[in-house]
Parts: structure tokens; sequence; C-alpha cells
């Protein structure tokens, strides 16, 4: 027959269990903290250690372009023979030009589709400085054959104006050189040497009668594949013309044809 555990016994039992499962438990948590702290460890390590290159890259031999300092312009789309109106204002900073010294400072850039010529001209162009200091232009353009074609400021680089130029179906005029007095022609079939010495068409009168001196005239030159016209207000002074303003610059990219009206007009 078995022998009955007295209290005392029991309770000695109870204790040895109680203190091998708390051994074991807190020999769990340091196991696992253990665990913790090493997979930290090669967490941090693994972070700050540098990534190796999948492959090994050349650096490049060319220069990159430098990049642009201001946006091109919108593309503008128009057929031969016809005329815009581009208008624009200039940073020269401290000293201002004149138009036509700021002219000179405006690029035309050309791509003719045939590979040939120019596809635009400047026909006029006038404006003043502005009260920030600028130049404020304007200036008037005809498209002349198929292709592309920008004014760019040379001082920035800036792309001023860019356009594609299409064919027409329309029949283009040669350009000619078409003087008009006022609502008159002048008749240059004569080959008069100056304005004084031509006549008008209508009604063949010597510009002279119609022209009194000291008076002022509208003056227009067409020289455009545009057709369009160029104004510049005159007045005449004894056989002789003058300018009443400087503005505009005409033809600036025609200087034969500025030439030939310059004599003519005995500017």
């Amino acid at each position: 027959m078995a022998k009955r555990k007295t209290p005392k016994q029991k309770d000695s039992a109870d204790n040895s269990t109680r203190r091998i499962v708390l051994v074991a438990a807190i020999t769990a948590v340091v196991a696992a903290v253990v665990v913790v702290s090493l997979r930290a460890n090669r967490e941090d390590r693994s972070k700050t250690k540098p990534a190796q290159p999948a492959a090994s890259v050349p650096a490049p031999t060319t220069t990159p372009a430098p990049e642009q300092s201001t946006p091109p312009s919108e593309l503008v789309t128009m057929d031969v023979a016809k005329s815009v109106m581009v208008t624009v204002e200039l940073n020269f900073g401290k000293k201002i030009p004149t138009i036509a010294e700021a002219l000179t400072q405006v690029e035309r850039r050309y791509e003719p589709a045939d590979g040939q010529g120019r596809t635009f001209a400047v026909l006029d162009a006038y404006g003043e400085p502005t009260p920030d200091g600028k130049l404020h232009m304007s200036m008037h353009l005809s498209s002349e054959k198929p292709g592309g074609g920008q004014l760019i400021f040379k001082k920035t680089g800036e792309v001023l104006w860019r356009a594609k130029i299409n064919p027409t179906s329309m029949p283009i005029q040669p350009k000619t050189l078409t003087i008009i007095v006022g609502e008159f022609t002048v008749d240059g079939s004569t080959k008069p040497k100056s304005i004084f010495e031509a006549t008008v068409k209508p009604g063949d009168r010597p510009v002279r009668d119609i022209w009194p001196d000291g008076q002022e005239r509208d003056m227009t030159f067409i020289y455009s594949a545009c057709g369009c016209p160029v104004h510049v207000q005159t007045k005449r002074v004894g056989d002789r013309t003058v300018r009443v303003k400087d503005m505009p610059v005409v033809f600036p990219d025609d200087p034969e044809a500025v030439d030939l009206i310059t004599k003519f007009m005995r500017w």
C-alpha cells in the first residue's frame, strides 16, 4: 500500500516545479532577446553597408549640353507669302541700343526645305525702351519659301520666334519695289533718278506737282513676298525728302533695297 505524501512534501514539490518553470521562462526570454538583438545588429549592418554596383558604368566622355536658359517659343505654322508680327522685350543691360542696333543682335536662322536661300525676311521694326530698362521691339516678318525659321536673341540664346512655313497653292509674285506717295503709285518705267523726277499713276502727273514743298506724305514701300506695305512718314524739303521719324527701320534684311530707296528719296 502506497504511502500518502505529507502536506510539507507536497508544498516542496510544487515549489520545485515553479522554480523549474520560471527558470525555463527566463531562459526563453533571454534567448529571444539575444535573437532579436542579433537580428537588429545584422539589419543595422546591412543598412549601413554600401550596396555593390550591379555593373561598372564608365564616365561620359562628352560634355553634356548646357541647359537652355529660356524655353523656346511656341511653334507657328504659316504658308509662304504670309506675314506675322513678332513682339518681344529684350534685356541688353545698362545700355539700351537703338532698334537698328538691336536688330543686329537678333539672329535669323533659316532651314529651307530645298537647302538653299532664306525662308523669311524682316520687313520693318520699331519699338522703345520700357520703364524697367528693357527694349520693347516689334518685327514685321514675311515668309518667303517652305521650310523652318527662327529668330534668336544672340545675348542669351533665347528663341524669340520659330515657324514651320508650308508651301502655298497661290501664285507668288516676284519681288519688285513699289513706291506709293499718298494714294499715287510712282511710275518707275522711265528710270527716274529721284522721286521728284518721276511721275505717278493714275494721271501721269509729276510728283513735284502733287507734293508741295514743306508738306508731309505717307510713303508706302512694298518689297516682299507677301506684298505687305511698309509705311514711312516723309517731308519734302526743296528737291529732297527727309524722314520725320527714325522708325520704323525698313528692310533690314535687304540692304540693296534700302540703298535704292535712300538714293531715290534723297534722304
